[in-house]
């Protein structure tokens, strides 16, 4: 569990660099960086310079914190993240959601890069997260509570907010965006799922898999943060297709679909 001191001080540097208090915080994933850039006012933080925190090595994440105002809101967003499956642990992952959290914000927005498990779904559409399936079998919860932090038994029945949910319902509709709804797997990865590992992730109720999300999630439940779940299709999952997967060709596809995650990622933020 993380220590309350770690998290402050990753704070006090932060607050150091900037006089902007954030009020949304916002995880980017692979290859949807670029919602970054059009933050205004904005303060950029290498991760490296920031105390606790780690840095990615996956292709599609810049490893920055930037800091402004963006569509009239004071975000912080995360230009990438780092990963269970780099050989980092759950608390490494996620503590970045500890620190926004006790920078102000009181809302997360989680993106993530993965595949499409519902053969109803199509590369290069968004995806609504309303709930999550943890296949991994640990969470990042595990191990001595800080009460200071939150309770030891978190209510997950509404992980995901549904009046956060409905509003980009709303928004999409009314941009005439392309938004599923479904559930995400968590798979640890670095490999991609097996044809018959899809087959059970499907039996089981998975709409999506991806290899991210699911800890911060939690983590944001446990902070009472409400968190809004975005995915990017960007390929049918292992077998649907008799093709084998790439990385390349996920950021390739996210960033076909940058464009249509800005708008709608934009245009909710005014809402909320």
């Amino acid at each position: 569990m993380h220590k309350t001191a770690e998290i402050v001080e990753a704070k006090n540097y932060i607050l150091s660099k900037t006089t902007a208090i954030p009020e949304i915080g916002i995880i980017l994933g692979s290859g949807l960086g670029g919602l970054a850039d059009e933050i205004e006012n904005s303060v950029v933080i290498p991760y490296e310079d920031i105390p606790f925190f780690s840095k990615s090595d996956a292709v599609g994440h810049a490893n920055e914190l930037v800091i402004g105002q963006l569509e009239g809101k004071t975000v912080v967003a995360m230009k990438g993240r780092y990963h269970f499956y780099e050989g980092y642990s759950l608390d490494e992952v996620t503590f970045p959601v500890r620190v926004m959290k006790a920078l102000g914000i009181d809302k997360l927005v989680v993106t993530n890069a993965c595949g499409a498990v519902n053969t109803d779904f199509n590369p290069g559409e968004l995806m609504l997260i309303t709930d999550h399936l943890n296949l991994v079998g640990i969470n990042p919860l595990i191990g001595k509570n800080n009460d200071d932090l939150g309770t030891r038994f978190p209510d997950a029945s509404e992980v995901y907010n549904k009046e956060l949910r409905n509003t980009a319902l709303q928004v999409a509709k009314e941009h005439n965006i392309t938004l599923r709804e479904g559930v995400y797997g968590w798979w640890s990865g670095p490999v991609y799922e097996t044809p018959a590992e899809i087959r059970m992730i499907r039996i089981l109720g998975g709409d999506a898999v991806g290899m991210s999300t699911v800890p911060e999630a939690v983590v944001a439940v446990h902070a009472g943060l409400k968190v809004l779940g975005i995915s990017c299709l960007t390929n049918m999952a292992s077998g649907i297709l008799d093709e084998p997967l790439s990385h390349e060709d996920v950021i390739a596809v996210a960033a076909k679909s940058r464009d249509t995650f800005i708008h709608l990622i934009k245009n909710v933020l005014k809402e909320i």
